[in-house]
C-alpha cells in the first residue's frame, strides 16, 4: 500500500472498523510513501500518518489544508521531499520550514492574499530543494526575491505563473539571474521592452536546457522569443516552450522562422531543438496556425534540426 490515496485509505478503516486487531496489524506494518488528500480524512487515517518514519510525498488541496499541517509537523519525522499545496483560501506556510529536506514545492493558490506568512518563509533554507512552481497567484514579489537569494543556488527549476497579473516581473527576472544560475528549467515572461534582462537571465543560467515564456499582448512576441533563444542562450539549451497568454499579438512571417532556423543550424556544437507551442483556437496568429509555418516545420524535422514540435492546448498544458 505504498501509493493509496487516502479516500481509499479511508475506505480500509471503515470496512475493518470493527476488526481492530486486523485494523491495527495493518498500521504496523504498512508504511506509506505517498500521500494524496483532497477529502474527508478519518482519524483513523490521522493515527496512521502520524506513525509513519518515511513518508516522502504529500499533496494537499483546499478542504484540508487548515488542518493537516499541524498534524504532519508534529507527529511527523523531516522526511518529506516532495510537497504540494493547492488551496483558494488564507493558508499560513509557516509550517513548511520544518521540512529542510525538501527537493520539490509546489504552491497554488489563487491570490497573492492567499499566501499567508511568506514573509516569514522567506529567511527560510531549505538546501536541497532542486523544484519550486508557484502556480497562479504569486507572493509579494520582494518576498519571493528573498526566498530566491537564500535558496535560488539550490534550484535547478524554477516554474512562475501566469495568473493573477504577475506578466512578468523585470525585478523578479532580475533576480532570477543573479540568485539562480544553477538552474536547467525555467517558466517566466518577459515583457517586449525588457528582452535586455531575457539576454541577462541567459548569460548568467549557463546550465539552462529548457525556458517557458509567455507571449503575446505587451509581452514578448514570437518573433522576439525565438530571436532571443538563437542569439543568447548557451550550448546546452534545446527546448522553447511558447506560452501565449493574449489573444493579441504580432504574427510570425515563414521566413523569419526560417531565419531562425538556419542561424540554428550554425551553432556549435550543434544541438537539436525542441519547440512546443502552447495554445487554443482563440489565439489565431500563433505560429502554428499557418500553412506556411508548418511547412517550415517539417523541413527542419525531416533535416534533424527539430528533435520535437508539439502543439499543447492551454488546458492541458502542464509545468513538467
Amino acid at each position: 500500500m505504498s501509493q493509496l490515496p487516502a479516500d481509499c485509505l479511508n475506505d480500509i478503516f471503515e470496512f475493518l472498523k470493527d476488526d481492530i486487531k486486523t485494523l491495527y496489524s495493518c498500521m504496523l506494518v504498512n508504511h506509506l510513501w505517498y500521500i494524496n488528500i483532497n477529502n474527508y480524512i478519518s482519524n483513523e487515517l490521522i493515527d496512521l500518518i502520524s506513525i509513519q518514519k518515511n513518508l516522502k510525498y504529500v499533496n494537499i488541496t483546499s478542504k484540508l489544508i487548515d488542518t493537516f499541517p499541524s498534524l504532519i509537523t508534529t507527529n511527523l519525522p523531516n522526511t518529506l521531499f516532495k510537497l504540494k499545496l493547492c488551496s483558494t483560501n488564507f493558508v499560513s506556510l509557516l509550517f513548511i520550514i520544518k521540512f529542510t529536506n525538501l527537493q520539490e514545492l509546489e504552491l497554488s493558490f489563487d491570490y497573492e492574499e492567499n499566501f499567508g506568512d511568506f514573509e516569514r518563509l522567506k529567511f527560510a533554507i531549505f538546501p536541497k530543494l532542486q523544484i519550486l512552481k508557484i502556480k497562479r497567484a504569486l507572493p509579494e514579489s520582494g518576498l519571493l526575491i528573498k526566498f530566491l537569494e537564500n535558496n535560488g543556488k539550490y534550484l535547478k527549476e524554477l516554474h512562475l505563473s501566469e495568473f493573477d497579473g504577475y506578466w512578468g516581473d523585470n525585478s523578479l527576472n532580475l533576480s532570477i539571474a543573479k540568485f539562480c544560475t544553477n538552474l536547467k528549467k525555467l517558466t517566466t515572461g518577459f515583457r517586449y521592452k525588457e528582452l535586455e534582462t531575457l539576454k541577462i537571465v541567459f548569460n548568467s543560467c549557463k546550465y539552462l536546457e529548457s525556458i517557458k515564456m509567455w507571449c503575446g499582448g505587451f509581452l514578448l512576441s514570437e518573433k522576439e522569443a525565438l530571436k532571443a533563444v538563437v542569439k543568447y542562450s548557451h550550448e546546452n539549451f534545446s527546448e522553447l516552450i511558447i506560452y501565449h497568454v493574449f489573444t493579441t499579438q504580432s504574427r510570425l512571417f515563414p521566413e523569419e522562422l526560417e531565419s531562425f532556423f538556419i542561424s540554428w543550424t550554425s551553432r556549435v556544437p550543434l544541438k537539436s531543438i525542441s519547440l512546443i507551442v502552447t495554445t487554443n483556437h482563440f489565439y489565431e496568429t500563433s505560429l502554428d496556425k499557418y500553412d506556411e509555418n508548418m511547412e517550415v516545420i517539417r523541413k527542419y524535422i525531416q533535416l534533424g534540426v527539430i528533435e520535437k514540435f508539439e502543439v499543447r492546448d492551454l488546458n492541458d498544458d502542464e509545468y513538467d
